[in-house]
């Protein structure tokens, strides 16, 4: 090989690797935009008595990333159905607002996922007790609900009417178990593989995953 071959190999093989790094940092760079949100500034807020809700925001998380956090009250519910039943009712009627335990601070987030179940038909009095507490002006927020069937009832309305400034995106929606019914718990098996897709699908639509 003579010296005009060897520099010709040679510049070429500099260029091939100009061409490879160029090629990865692109490739780097459209990596970190790809995301959506930051996933340190996404709160996953749940509130979940059979652990429904609590399933669903596990997946959101999984998928999304962020700070996972079940709302907890200073006073718990009782366990007992009936006994439940009729004191949210008196909650709501009263329009009183049970005091949380969880603390969350607030200014570390621009993303609020917002999971609860429907209770009489109406948004959770501890879902209210969290949206009353902390302002979420400016902020996205992204509801999601667990029913027995019947439906969110006015859940979402009020959620609109708690954060009247802030961004409130496309709202999710799976039925549950039926407490009412001795059915708890059904999150799991096929029902789990399929709300995985419903939530990856509705991820997809609001275009929080790609």
């Amino acid at each position: 090989m003579n010296i005009t071959t060897f520099l010709a190999h040679l510049l070429l093989a500099f260029f091939l690797l100009i061409a490879a790094c160029s090629s990865a940092q692109i490739e780097d760079i459209h990596t970190k935009t790809d995301a959506v949100f930051d996933p340190d500034k996404v709160l996953i807020v749940y509130l979940s008595r059979t652990n429904n809700t609590k399933a669903i925001a596990e997946m959101i998380h999984e998928k999304v990333g962020g700070k996972l956090v079940s709302l907890e009250l200073e006073i718990p519910y009782p366990e007992d159905y009936d006994a439940i039943v009729n004191q949210v009712a008196e909650e709501n009627e009263n329009g009183f607002l049970p005091p949380l335990k969880t603390k969350i601070e607030m200014d570390k987030y621009d993303t609020i996922f917002l999971g609860f179940p429907t209770w009489g038909m109406r948004l959770p009095p501890p879902m209210k007790s969290f949206l009353h507490q902390y302002d979420l002006s400016g902020k996205t927020v992204i509801p999601f609900n667990t029913n027995a069937g019947y439906g969110v009832g006015s859940s979402f309305e009020t959620v609109e009417e708690m954060c009247p400034d802030a961004n409130i995106m496309e709202r999710f929606s799976i039925k549950g178990g039926i407490e009412r019914d001795g059915i708890l718990f059904v999150m799991q098996g096929k029902k789990a593989e399929e709300a995985e897709k419903e939530v990856t699908k509705w991820l997809q639509k609001i275009e929080v995953i790609k």
